[in-house]
């Protein structure tokens, strides 16, 4: 029996928070977000993950980055701070089945802040990607990480929530989540 934090790959969903072009560029390692992003993206579909996103005020913060809007056809606008006042986004999850959800995306003291503690107040499981969530400031991101879990949101980084989907070596795409992760591994940190 499984331990009752594990994400199963048909109860899962990844929810990328407002990862737009202007505020990007005042993130640290924003590089390195996009690709840790790019890559659990990449590889949800192949454990049949299902994937969500939103821009914040696209307007004045521009669109999502391109490296990731290509990966995201579906991108609804919000104004709130909490990805849960997307009308029908919590309610889709709950359709779905999709009871635990990843967090990724910008800012981690603001809009993933925010969407957790809704998702965690309306019953669901939220994971955050710690490598995969960012803030201008380092005392805010390390801050809201620290509140995040002690709220009830479960700590994780995009490669072990990639192999806990997985679940083993004999997971029909094993073999291309293998490539995936060897191809992350190659690609030099910026």
């Amino acid at each position: 029996m499984p331990h009752p934090t594990h994400m199963a790959a048909d109860e899962s969903a990844v929810l990328v928070v407002d990862v737009q072009e202007k505020l990007m560029a005042k993130i640290p390692g924003a590089a390195e977000l996009v690709r840790n992003i790019a890559f659990v993206l990449d590889a949800a579909p192949l454990a049949g993950v299902q994937i969500l996103a939103t821009e914040q005020y696209p307007k004045g913060l521009g669109p999502t980055v391109p490296e990731l809007a290509q990966r995201l056809p579906e991108r609804p606008d919000k104004l709130t701070f909490s990805c849960c006042g997307v009308p029908g986004l919590t309610d889709r999850l709950r359709r779905d089945g999709r009871s635990r959800v990843l967090l990724v995306g910008i800012e981690a003291h603001v809009c993933v802040l925010n969407t957790a503690l809704d998702l965690l107040a309306q019953d669901f499981w939220v994971y955050v990607a710690v490598d995969a969530v960012g803030s201008r400031y380092a005392v805010d991101r390390d801050t809201a990480v620290r509140r995040l879990e002690g709220a009830g949101a479960i700590l994780t980084t995009v490669e072990t929530a990639v192999f806990e989907w997985t679940g083993a070596a004999t997971h029909p795409s094993f073999k291309k989540l293998s490539a995936l992760v060897r191809d992350r591994a190659q690609t030099p940190s910026p």
